[in-house]
């Protein structure tokens, strides 16, 4: 029987995703995919999931680098919650980069990073030119992943009342591109995809949820998206 979409996948699939950890790690190390350069110098910031930091998403960055972005990472070290000091920090990063660059900012968040970033473009619509999710479950039950337990055990809060007052099942009022896996081991495919306008576009991808930033198909579908949205 196939997996319902709106729940936690099986734990089978959840055993499956540390099978990524090993290419996870080597990203610093891994050759970046090159596209031809289309960036034009536009600004990016990537911002890594729970218990992930700037390390995970490297081959990414690196493959936006070469594609001719500038590119930025979060630069907080492991994202343990929705803590509303690094928000802050995230979000005056953001405007300081679309300030100094002329150009508002694109936001790749993977898993609750895209969370955060489709809050950050609820607040500054016009510092933020693109959002693009990656796994991130920002529709329907707060509870239909294999992570809620980790993530309320590190915060002071539940995952039903995060600290700040933004909806992020609510579209950003800028383009928003949601990516999705029936692969995904960690949160349930309809909450990665949302609901009918959430998104302005769901694409949806052959990866497991560690792989979505990590493994190089996930981040040549990334830089496509890019190239066809920008």
């Amino acid at each position: 029987m196939a997996a319902d979409p709106a729940k936690a996948p099986p734990r089978w699939r959840w055993a499956l995703e540390f099978l990524a950890l090993p290419q996870i790690q080597a990203a610093p190390l891994r050759r970046p995919v090159v596209v031809p350069p289309f960036g034009q110098g536009r600004p990016v910031i990537v911002i890594p999931g729970l218990l992930s930091n700037d390390r995970s998403t490297a081959l990414l960055r690196n493959s936006l680098s070469k594609a001719g972005f500038v590119v930025e990472g979060w630069e907080q070290g492991l994202n343990t919650g929705a803590r509303p000091a690094q928000i802050a920090r995230l979000e005056a990063r953001m405007c300081d980069l679309a300030a100094r660059t002329g150009e508002p900012v694109v936001l790749i968040g993977w898993s609750l990073g895209g969370l955060f970033a489709r809050v950050l473009a609820q607040r500054h619509p016009g510092a933020c030119r693109l959002v693009v999710t990656l796994g991130s479950p920002f529709s329907g039950d707060r509870r239909a992943n294999n992570a809620w337990r980790v993530y309320e055990a590190l915060n002071d809060h539940t995952v039903d009342a995060p600290p700040f007052p933004e909806d992020p099942g609510v579209k950003p009022p800028v383009r928003t591109i949601a990516v999705w896996s029936k692969r995904d081991g960690i949160v349930a495919a309809r909450c990665a995809a949302g609901e009918a306008g959430q998104a302005d576009r769901l694409v949806e991808v052959p990866y497991k949820h560690f792989e979505l930033a990590s493994a190089r198909g996930a981040v040549a579908a990334v830089l496509r998206i890019l190239r066809e949205e920008l």
